[in-house]
């Protein structure tokens, strides 16, 4: 899931600044998981906010409403008949999130009160690992369901490089070496034949704008009438 961390509040207050109504918006999906987003959040980060404000003595009228994702036009269809009534809204969703928020209402300031940190795992409540950046092209297939992109501190396709120590990161000694782990991986599933097999340079297809449109759904002509 896409996990996210809550800016520094010193910072969204930097943000909010030139506004004495705002709009608090969060998102009741992965955000709301890893604990950063969801209405919880949404009510203590206004409370901080008027909190800090109060002790500025600049007052600040501040709303709340958390919408099922806000990655999705139709859920944010909800907020219609409230964001007329502020002057800004502060976003607690993921990147994608607050990209439709602002496309939704192009005339409102969209202010993000998050940090999306990437793809993870949940191991605990509160604690997740990235495993995936999104490259658009997995080659877990290849590395025994080892991401060398993320796990490795080089994201190397052909390790491992000359600075490993033994099963440890020479950037980190606590961080296992992601190419010693892939081979111990692949050796135990009898295919290390894999290993040597060269894989072409990443193209990191998640460097420019994408529109991903599954088969069957139709809209394939359209795409390529645009």
């Amino acid at each position: 899931m896409i996990v996210a961390q809550k800016k520094p509040l010193q910072e969204i207050m930097s943000s909010v600044r030139d506004y004495d109504k705002v709009l608090t918006v969060g998102c009741e999906t992965c955000v709301a998981v890893c604990l950063a987003g969801g209405s919880r959040e949404v009510s203590m980060l206004n409370w901080e906010l008027s909190a800090a404000r109060s002790l500025q003595e600049l007052p600040l009228e501040l709303g709340e409403a958390t919408v099922t994702r806000q990655c999705d036009q139709e859920f944010l269809a909800e907020l219609d008949p409230l964001v007329q009534d502020y002057q800004a809204l502060l976003s607690m969703a993921c990147g994608v999130g607050i990209q439709f928020l602002a496309e939704r209402y192009p005339d409102k300031p969209v202010l993000p009160a998050v940090d999306t940190s990437g793809m993870s795992g949940n191991r605990d409540v509160g604690w997740y690992e990235e495993r995936c950046r999104g490259c658009g092209r997995c080659v877990l297939a290849y590395t025994g369901g080892i991401c060398p992109i993320t796990m490795c501190a080089k994201g190397l396709l052909n390790g491992p490089c000359g600075g490993t120590n033994g099963e440890f990161c020479e950037t980190n000694p606590d961080q296992p070496c992601a190419w010693h782990t892939i081979y111990h991986r692949l050796a135990s599933q009898g295919r290390l034949k894999n290993i040597i097999e060269y894989q072409p340079p990443q193209e990191w297809f998640n460097q420019v704008p994408r529109t991903i449109i599954q088969p069957g759904y139709g809209y394939e002509e359209n795409t390529q009438d645009a």
